[in-house]
């Protein structure tokens, strides 16, 4: 006897985590998906990615404090 399904056969699994699909969208796709918060960025790296975010997309809502680590 099968067991009752809840979503149709290749809808189930694992998730991917957030990381995974910032990766994926660069390597499948050209999108980056950047973090002002991203700890692996020095700070002209930051500076960089909020000056094309704000030319793009126009000036954040708030000023927010970039987080240390």
């Amino acid at each position: 006897m099968k067991a009752m399904r809840f979503t149709p056969r290749g809808y189930g699994g694992a998730r991917r985590d957030a990381e995974q699909m910032k990766r994926d969208g660069w390597h499948e796709q050209g999108v980056l998906a950047v973090s002002l918060d991203d700890h692996r960025l020095t700070w002209p790296e930051r500076e960089m990615v909020r000056q094309l975010g704000e030319k793009l997309y126009g000036e954040l809502p708030a000023v927010r404090e970039v987080r240390n680590g």
